[in-house]
């Protein structure tokens, strides 16, 4: 049974990008195993559970009512599938500053900072070890959330890093794809996904407004003191630049605009577009794992 580590926000995912591939991955017999960055219980954004939500950029619905309610499901109660994720924070290490303090300025360990550098090493390598052993390949949700607490985390990124070292598959729907432009080698500096080909949203597909986001906390809609929710504007970057500038002149970044559907394998990557994209995804992933499939869409 091969079995596929699925990483998710705290601060809000797309139902469908959850659902679609996990739906997928079931169907073969996959086992699955949810993480969070600290091991909170991750809820599905309101709009991906609502078949009247019109996506704006798009000017439809991207949920039809059998997949709003599959989103409802999972993210209700009555589910338990997501209710112990596991803690990305309390499995790999954090990386040290160079200066020896914590987060919050104070001394973060009695040891030199090369010896905390070494001990980080150390650490990731056993992590990463212990995460390609036990899965076959990794998962990035999109929506919202991502752009939270999955993007910039470098603790996701280490988590990538040993994927890719160990040449197992890694897959990411739409913002989930940011992740792979900011992962990189520490003494590189250079995205993971340079000179490859990947898709995610286009700038014609991007929001203007409205974005929103859940309080990890509750699982609810994040709002002010006063009752209203937190409009974030636009995304906080456009996909498709950082994605562009991320895989360099050797790669290509394909937006596939006015396609239905957007997905590129370009081994061991296998990125999606959006929402429509998901179970695609999945089924692409199992095509990488079952078949040898290493490039499709480009």
């Amino acid at each position: 049974m091969k079995k596929i580590l699925i990483v998710v926000s705290e601060w809000g995912f797309w139902g469908e990008e959850l659902v679609g591939p996990l739906d997928v991955f079931e169907a073969q017999g996959y086992a699955t195993t949810f993480l969070t960055p600290t091991g909170r219980r991750p809820h599905a954004l309101p709009p991906s559970m609502d078949p009247a939500f019109i996506d704006p950029p798009l000017g439809k619905s991207v949920t039809d009512a059998a997949m709003a309610e599959k989103v409802r499901r999972i993210d209700s109660s009555d589910d338990t599938r997501l209710d112990r994720p596991r803690t990305l924070a309390g499995w790999f290490p954090e990386r040290p500053y160079w200066s020896g303090l914590d987060a919050g300025g104070q001394a973060s360990d009695e040891r030199p900072v090369l010896r905390q550098w070494e001990a980080y090493y150390a650490a990731r390598a056993r992590a990463q070890a212990e995460a390609v052993a036990e899965f076959d390949a990794v998962l990035l949700v999109g929506g919202s959330g991502p752009m939270m607490d999955m993007v910039n985390n470098y603790r996701v990124h280490d988590l990538l890093l040993g994927f890719l070292d160990a040449d197992k598959p890694i897959a990411a729907e739409c913002y989930g794809v940011a992740c792979l432009a900011q992962a990189r080698d520490y003494g590189i500096r250079k995205s993971i996904i340079s000179g490859k080909h990947v898709t995610g949203h286009a700038v014609e597909y991007d929001y203007r407004d409205n974005t929103g986001v859940l309080d990890p906390r509750t699982g609810a809609l994040l709002t002010r003191a006063d009752g209203e929710w937190v409009n974030l504007g636009p995304p906080f970057y456009t996909l498709e630049y950082i994605l562009r500038d991320a895989v360099g002149p050797e790669g290509q970044f394909h937006g596939n605009v006015g396609h239905v559907t957007s997905v590129i394998v370009d081994y061991p990557f296998v990125t999606g577009r959006s929402t429509p994209d998901s179970t695609l995804t999945g089924e692409k992933l199992v095509a990488v794992l079952e078949h040898g499939l290493r490039r499709f869409g480009w």
